[in-house]
């Protein structure tokens, strides 16, 4: 049997976080801004810890537009404020600082210190990161993405924080569509919120060696 490994190779990682309900949801039925029942979940302790784990192997965050812009009128103003809990003031840091990649269609600049706007196919740009030097590649939130990365096989990881809330509608992460993969669970964490942080690696097979390698 091939050995199997979690990256396409030697190289980066790419990681896919993001936070869904029971019924499997990550927005509520009122939409994209529909997002109060994931609140609660995300500034628990736990939830702040896994997050600046998963982040402090990060050179790169990975957003859409709309993530984008959110953030940047948040997170900075975060990393700046010494009353905030030193969780997140570190990672309103780290957001600040990263070289951030930002897909969309309608920006032309963008103003924040590290980003830049790209266009085109999702799986090209990440294949292109890849061949760089440097850290994990952090997807955040960004579901349209997620989506595509998926589907071109592209994630190398999971990091799913599983709310213990019934969405009852919504945007769905997973649908039709996607190819056949098998991951392996290499971390599981509750929560005093009760959710579950699920912590997922792609498995690839890896190529078979030759005969004249072998005897070599």
């Amino acid at each position: 049997m091939n050995a199997t490994t979690r990256r396409h190779g030697a190289g980066r990682t790419v990681v896919a976080n993001f936070t869904m309900s029971l019924d499997g949801y990550v927005t509520g039925p009122g939409g994209e801004a529909d997002m109060g029942w994931i609140g609660p979940h995300a500034v628990s302790e736990q939830a702040r810890e896994i997050l600046t784990r998963i982040v402090n192997g990060g050179t790169t965050a990975v957003l859409g537009r709309k993530n984008y812009e959110g953030f940047a009128g948040y997170w900075p103003a975060v990393g700046r404020d010494e009353n905030a809990d030193p969780r997140d003031r570190a990672y309103g840091r780290w957001l600040d600082t990263v070289e951030k990649v930002v897909f969309s269609t309608t920006l032309t600049e963008a103003s924040w210190t590290g980003a830049r706007i790209v266009g085109g196919d999702p799986a090209e740009v990440i294949r292109e990161l890849r061949g760089r030097d440097g850290g994990d590649i952090v997807i955040q939130n960004s579901m349209s993405l997620i989506r595509a990365l998926l589907a071109a096989d592209e994630v190398d990881r999971i990091c799913v924080m599983l709310c213990p809330e019934l969405s009852g509608g919504g945007v769905r992460l997973f649908d039709r569509g996607f190819p056949s993969t098998s991951w392996s669970l290499t971390n599981a964490t509750s929560t005093d919120t009760g959710a579950l942080v699920l912590i997922y690696d792609r498995l690839r097979e890896t190529a078979p060696k030759s005969e004249s390698a072998e005897e070599d």
